[in-house]
């Protein structure tokens, strides 16, 4: 397990409401779009992340975490584990506050690098899965 309990809650309650999805485009079929969906649903801005930079559940989209104009809280990300621990990297320097990979989603080494940077970190696991079962309730 990458994070316990009480990490997932402290990122959901505490880390802000502008969560960049890494990999999500307007394909319906792909997990990322679902997910994006539930963020939403549960008050979470979701800013599209993809080299496309298409309009995603009506965010602007953007080709990279660098091209986002305003500061991103949550980085959630929906890319192959080879390529995800350079997303972290890029997380790490935009500022985020905490990392989010998606189920799957294995790096152990950026994990202990971006929990060494100060950030928040959850791998393997899928916020459209823990928000409703941990989110605080108001």
């Amino acid at each position: 397990m990458y994070a316990d309990d009480e990490t997932v809650r402290r990122i959901l309650r505490d880390t802000g409401d502008t969560w960049a999805v890494v990999g999500l485009s307007d394909n319906s079929s792909r997990a990322a779009y679902g997910v994006a969906e539930v963020l939403q649903r549960f008050g979470k801005r979701v800013v599209p992340v993809h080299p496309k930079a298409e309009r995603v559940h009506g965010e602007q989209g953007y080709a990279s975490l660098a091209a986002i104009p305003f500061p991103v809280d949550v980085v959630d990300v929906f890319v192959n584990s080879d390529l995800a621990g350079g997303i972290a990297d890029e997380a790490v320097a935009v500022g985020a506050k905490a990392v989010w990979f998606q189920l799957g989603v294995i790096d152990e080494e950026a994990y202990e690098r971006t929990r060494a940077a100060g950030l928040a970190m959850v791998m393997d696991r899928c916020p459209a899965i823990e928000i409703p079962r941990l989110a605080p309730r108001s």
